[in-house]
This record gives structure tokens, sequence and C-alpha cells, in this order.
């Protein structure tokens, strides 16, 4: 099972299979994930013994599958909402679930991360070597095209989870696998710089700063040296109208996004006004499209020149806003905030033993500090496209429960102060008036580790 599940997360964000069309035609990701599914089913004593609702990025994930059926009753196409549901949302939000369950221990988390680390290495090969580079309308750059289902904006997304992920494995890689890591690290800088995105220019400013500052477990003269090597790649990289590009973001208001119809600001305006109309349910999950050609204001405006588009929202905050409505929006956004405030809140609290400790504690240890940073890439380059309802977050909420389940299973090997600390920075214990008192909700730590009500 947990074999289908990394070759799963390879072939679902790397895309790799769709430039085999033998490959493709066998349609292997659906494939993996029924056996995957099928084998968790008829072997529970290989899953993890935590119920994965008692934490809280799951139950989100649960909350926001709910609120997309409710969605296809009271939005504005039963339909298409629920094939939608059927053929890609229902199939992400199950295989975020086989992940959690699959994660028993510190090698399963270890090794799914190593999937999406691999996987940003094969697009890195095809953005450099195979896929082919074009100049497009409203743009000085000649960038990347014909990425199969993604689009160049969206290839900053995916790449620049994976770069803060590959930092967490060069914390605790060791001998010639660092090379490829340092060279995965320099890749992925020279694709972004390939891709043309200005929203991949701003991510990777923001990651790189946040980085500087988060990071304190590496030296600083050792963070600047990483940070170096990724700017010299993304320089060498750059595509003849790179810089030109990047500077049209200095003089906003004379870009087609301020000015257009269709451009960013007015998707923007008018997602709020499907929030405004629709705000319990939303339009229904992946119908803001259909919307822009059927109820969209810009409708009653036929003075205006030019065709008639279904844009995409291009903004995956009013995606989550404008389809599933003001409750969809506070879960979907909950994700995000949550996966960058909550582990930064745990890492202050684990044993600082851990950050020298042996390999499994370093990689718990560290990522408090890199599922974060992840996360805090997805947020910042979500903006510029339409990923709400695509894997990478929810893959982000599986590794982030994943190491929620790893940690409580580290709890009972730990000395008492220590396990104290961590059971209550999880949750798992409470502090009241009369002692420390187990939650009803984590029945598990009295067998793990009795606290006897004296304490």
């Amino acid at each position: 099972m947990r074999v289908a599940l990394f070759v799963t997360t390879v072939l679902t964000v790397s895309r790799v299979h769709q430039h085999y069309a033998v490959l493709a035609n066998f349609r292997p990701v659906l494939l993996l994930v029924v056996a995957a599914a099928a084998y968790a089913y008829l072997n529970p004593r290989y899953l993890t013994r935590i119920n994965v609702l008692t934490l809280w990025p799951m139950r989100l994930v649960a909350i926001l599958g709910v609120l997309s059926c409710g969605s296809a009753v009271f939005g504005i196409s039963l339909g298409a909402t629920a094939s939608f549901i059927l053929d890609s949302y229902s199939k992400t939000v199950i295989y975020a679930f086989l992940l959690v369950v699959s994660i028993r221990h510190v090698d399963d988390l270890f090794t799914y991360v190593w999937a999406y680390v691999i996987s940003c290495g094969i697009l890195v090969f095809f953005s450099l070597f195979v896929f082919g580079i074009t100049k497009s309308t409203n743009s000085y750059v000649t960038r990347l095209d014909h990425l199969y289902t993604y689009d160049s904006n969206d290839l900053g997304v995916v790449l620049l989870i994976g770069l803060a992920l590959t930092l967490l494995l060069l914390q605790v890689a060791r001998g010639p696998i660092r090379l490829f890591l340092l060279l995965n690290l320099a890749g992925i800088a020279a694709a972004i710089a390939r891709s043309g995105s200005r929203g991949g220019f701003i991510g990777i400013v923001v990651v790189g700063a946040a980085a500087l500052v988060m990071v304190n477990s590496v030296s600083f003269i050792r963070r600047l040296l990483i940070l170096a090597t990724a700017s010299y790649a993304l320089v060498l990289g750059a595509p003849p109208g790179y810089w030109d590009q990047m500077n049209t973001m200095l003089s906003p208001k004379t870009d087609y996004n301020f000015s257009s119809r269709d451009g960013r600001k007015q998707l923007l305006s008018r997602g709020f006004w499907y929030m405004s109309q629709y705000p319990v349910f939303g339009l229904g999950i992946n119908n803001f499209g259909r919307a822009e050609c059927t109820i969209s204001p810009k409708i009653e405006r036929p003075g205006q020149s030019g065709p008639l588009r279904c844009m995409a929202p291009h903004n995956s905050y009013m995606e989550a806003g404008a389809e599933l409505g003001y409750p969809g929006f506070i879960a979907w956004v909950s994700i995000v905030i949550g996966g960058i405030v909550a582990m930064l809140r745990i890492r202050g609290r684990l044993p600082r033993s851990w950050q020298r400790g042996r390999d499994g504690e370093r990689f718990m240890y560290e990522a408090t500090t890199f599922f974060p940073l992840a996360m805090i890439a997805f947020a910042v380059t979500s903006f510029f496209v339409s990923f709400a309802w695509m894997d990478p977050i929810y893959i982000l909420a599986a590794f982030i429960s994943g190491w929620y389940i790893v940690v409580r299973g580290q709890i009972a090997r730990l000395s008492e102060p220590d396990a104290r600390t961590v059971a209550l920075a999880l949750g798992v214990i409470r502090k009241t008036t009369s002692g420390w008192r187990v939650r009803r909700s984590a029945r598990w730590f009295r067998r793990a580790r009795p606290v006897p009500a004296s304490e």
C-alpha cells in the first residue's frame, strides 16, 4: 500500500505519466489509489491506530468535502459540480486520507516527503530539457509552454513547496544524496525562472526571506550560501525578457490585470459579488467559470469590447470563497494559516535533544520549521492561481497530520517531563485546577503513558 501511495505521489505531482501516451491511457493514478484503498480496507491492522478525524487538518479536509457536496445541491449547476466531485475532488480527498492513515512511524512520513521531492526533480528535468518555451501575448518573457495539465504559473506553486521540502531533507541527509538535493534546489530556482511567472518570483523571494528568518538550526552564513546558490540558478535560468516581465510589477496600474475586464482586479471584485449572492454554500465547487458566463455582472455591460470569456478565478482564496461560500472559505484558509502557526508554536515545546538526536528525531524537529515554510510557499503562490481544489494543499495537510501521529507515538519513549511537555503542546492533556487530565479524545494516551490523578 505504501509503495502504491509513494508512486501515486510521484505521478500526481510530477504528471510524468502524461508524457508517455501508453502509460497515461491506463490511468495509473486512479488504479494505484483504488489498489491502496482496497488494501487499506482489507488490512486495517497495517494502518495507524489513531482516529485521523481527531487531527485538525483532516477534520478541516473532511468539512470541505461535506461542504462541496452541499454546494452541488445549492449551487448554480448540480451536474457540473457533481461531475467535478466524482471525477477529481473526491479522489484528492481520498488520496489525502490514505496518506494519513498509512503513516505509523517516522519512516513512512519521511518516505512520502521524498516522493514529493523526487516529483519536483522530475518536473525540473522536464522544465529544463523537455518542455519548450514560447512568447505569449501580454508578456515580455519567453516562457515554458505545453506543460500538460499545469501551466507556467502553476509550476511555481508545486516547485516552491518542493523547495521547502528539499531544504528539510538537506537537514537530515548524509553522503552523496546531499548532492542530489542541492542540484534539485538549484534546478527548482532555474525552472521557476523559465516559467516566467511573476507569482513564482514573488514566492521564491518570500520563501527565501522566510527561510533566512525561520531556519535557526543552520548558521546564518550557511543560509546565505544556499540562498546565493538558488539566486544564481534563478539568474542563470532566466529566459529572454524575464527581468522586463518582473519589472512590470513596479507599475501595476499599467498591467492588463489592473485595467482589463478579465484581469485579476475585476475577477476579485466579481468574486466578492458571488460570495455575497451565495454566502452559505457558494456557487458550487468548480463553478466560477460557469458563473462568469451566466450570472456575472459583466454580462450586463454589453458595451465593453471583446468576447465573453468564462474565466477561472486565478486566486485560490477567492476560488474557495466564491465556490463554497463563507464556511468553505474559513475552513480552507484555516488549513493554510493553521499549517503555519500551529507547527511553529509546537516547535518551541519539543525536546531540544531532538535537534541533535537520531535521524528520525532530527527530521521531526526540523519539520516544524520546513512544513510551515512549505505552507508559506503555497499561501503566497496560490494567491495567483486556481489551486483551492488541487492536490498540494491536501498533501501538506496529510504531512502535517502524519507529523502529529508520529510525535504522539514518540511520547511513550520520552522522559516524564518531556512527555508531559509534548503532550500538552499537542493537546493530548490539559491542565486543570486539580491537576493534569487526559482529554477524552485521546484515550490512547492512557495506554502509552499513564497519568495518575495525583499528578
